[in-house]
């Protein structure tokens, strides 16, 4: 029998607004601001643009600890990190320093009259010289480096430089120019290596294709790269459309931070028409609507025990990620379809499930999940179906 879960849903959301007062009440007490609770429904305010922005800002000129997962190929070589990037090796690792120096651009960008955009600016303008960033797209040119973050962080990368070719602003201009010869350089791999991948990655971690390809065909449509779109569009209908059946009772693996059927069916909904991914969506998560079914756990928000563990945090950006795939999905789907009231109630269940945990005082989840929030909360991805 067929159940609402809105009700249901909004039930979990009244039980975690306990947890997440706990967690605002650290920003206020960290930043000295009153942070209201978040609502996918409402713009950020000005307390908590200047929260998110200010783990960002600390985070991405902090060297150390940092996990390089760098190819030594001659101990001469051994350098430190900043020499080895010298713009993205802060936040622990190169993808968190990329999605967080996007996230300080994105509310630049969407917020430029909060005051703490007088700190951004100037940061991003040391950060975003041609030098520098010449010196990154040159450690990828070294044939050891070749499958270096590939294809997680080349997907935050062109996210960013979308979000710097769609922004009509002189100094974003400046620096879109800078970063062209990195962007034209993960452009040129992608062409390379996509028609080598045999088969899409399927995780719930950074390798997941379908993610990967979602923020690469965004940036591709942004910036009138056809060649790039369609190449896309062409890997992900020949590797996705035959899928059914999700085996999402096997979700979430205990480290994860994405749902990898989710990321495909946030995929698909970009490359099909309403009604095809309809149909596609009913055969990939079949009986979604109904309370008791398989497909219907998707719906519930991951358990976070440990903030402080690396790995088990990383279910805190499950829920995040989570919530913007719900919501995407749903915005493919006509109004009557019975998917689409379940999925914003779960998204907006993951959504207040997610926020609980960015500011937790531990650099563990610190140095990446504000990226998280803010790409849900700022409706990324949502504007290109």
């Amino acid at each position: 029998m067929q159940r609402s879960f809105g009700k249901s849903l909004l039930r979990i959301i009244d039980f975690r607004l306990s947890f997440l007062a706990w967690a605002l009440l650290v920003v206020s007490e960290t930043y000295g601001v009153a942070v209201e609770q978040p609502r996918l429904d409402k713009p950020l305010t000005d307390e908590q643009v200047t929260a998110f922005a200010r783990l960002a800002i600390e985070n991405i000129e902090q060297e150390y600890p940092n996990k390089l997962s760098h190819v030594w190929t001659e101990e001469k070589l051994t350098i430190s990190p900043r020499k080895l990037h010298p713009t993205f090796y802060g936040s622990f690792d190169w993808h968190s320093s990329v999605h967080g120096h996007w996230m300080l651009l994105r509310l630049l960008k969407l917020y430029p009259d909060v005051e703490i955009c007088s700190e951004i600016r100037p940061l991003l303008e040391k950060q975003f010289t041609a030098e520098k960033l010449q010196r990154e797209a040159e450690y990828f040119q070294n044939p050891s480096n070749r499958a270096y973050e590939r294809m997680y962080g080349w997907a935050w990368a062109l996210r960013l430089c979308q979000e710097l070719r769609t922004w009509n602003d002189p100094q974003a201009r400046f620096w879109s120019e800078n970063f062209s010869v990195l962007e034209n350089h993960l452009v040129e791999s992608i062409h390379g290596y996509l028609p080598r991948l045999t088969y899409p990655v399927r995780t719930g971690v950074h390798p997941d294709t379908a993610f990967a390809l979602s923020q690469i065909l965004d940036y591709a449509r942004a910036v009138d790269n056809d060649a790039l779109a369609k190449l896309i569009v062409d890997y992900s209908l020949k590797q996705y459309t035959d899928d059914e059946d999700y085996p999402v009772n096997y979700e979430p693996s205990g480290q994860d931070f994405f749902s990898s059927g989710l990321n495909e069916a946030d995929l698909m909904r970009r490359v099909m028409q309403r009604e095809q991914f309809s149909r596609w969506l009913k055969r990939f998560l079949p009986d979604l609507e109904e309370e008791d079914s398989k497909a219907s756990k998707i719906f519930r928000p991951a358990i976070v025990s440990d903030v402080s563990d690396p790995q088990i945090v990383h279910l805190a950006g499950l829920n995040l990620s989570r919530a913007w795939t719900q919501r995407g999905i749903a915005s493919a789907l006509s109004e009557n379809d019975p998917h689409k009231s379940a999925l914003d109630a779960a998204a907006a269940a993951h959504c207040d499930a997610g926020l609980q945990y960015i500011f937790s005082g531990h650099y563990e989840g610190e140095h990446w999940l504000a990226t998280f929030a803010v790409y849900l909360l700022t409706d990324t991805g949502m504007d290109l179906q």
